[in-house]
C-alpha cells in the first residue's frame, strides 16, 4: 500500500464551524482526490471500489444542494434523506478500502471522521423535519 496526503481543504477548527452543505463539498473533493489516487497511482489500481465512493461520496452533496430550493418540506426531507444514505454507504466504502488496505488506516479515519461528521448533522436535521412534519398534520 502507497501512502497518500490528500490536499487538506479545511482544518479542524473551520469545519466545526462549517454548514453541511460546506462540509459535503469539502469532503466531495477529497473523495474525487482519492479516486483518482486510486485509479492511477496505486499498483493494483482499483476501480470498482472506487467508482462505488466516487458516486456515493460527491452524491451527499449533491443532494444537499437539491434540497436548497425545496418545493415542500417532504421534498426538503426526501433529498436530506438521500443525502444520509449516500453517505451512510460512503462510510462502507471507505471502511472496506481501509480493511482490504488500500488505504491507510490513517487517512481512512481521517476521512471516516468527516463523514461521521457529516451523517451527525443530517440525521439531526432529517430528525428536525420529520418532527416538524408530524406536527402540521
Amino acid at each position: 500500500m502507497n501512502t497518500i496526503n490528500l490536499p487538506i481543504f479545511s482544518t479542524e477548527e473551520e469545519k466545526k464551524r462549517m454548514r453541511v452543505d460546506e462540509l459535503s463539498f469539502d469532503f466531495a473533493k477529497r473523495i474525487v482526490f482519492l479516486r483518482k489516487y486510486l485509479t492511477t497511482s496505486v499498483d493494483d489500481k482499483e476501480y470498482v471500489i472506487s467508482k462505488q465512493l466516487l458516486r456515493s461520496g460527491t452524491s451527499i452533496g449533491a443532494n444537499i444542494a437539491e434540497a436548497e430550493h425545496p418545493q415542500s418540506n417532504a421534498d426538503y426531507l426526501n433529498k436530506m434523506n438521500i443525502a444520509l444514505k449516500e453517505a451512510n454507504e460512503t462510510k462502507f466504502w471507505l471502511r472496506l478500502l481501509r480493511d482490504c488496505k488500500y488505504i491507510s488506516t490513517e487517512l481512512a479515519e481521517s476521512l471516516l471522521l468527516d463523514c461521521y461528521r457529516i451523517i451527525k448533522i443530517l440525521a439531526t436535521i432529517v430528525g428536525k423535519v420529520k418532527l416538524k412534519i408530524k406536527n402540521t398534520k
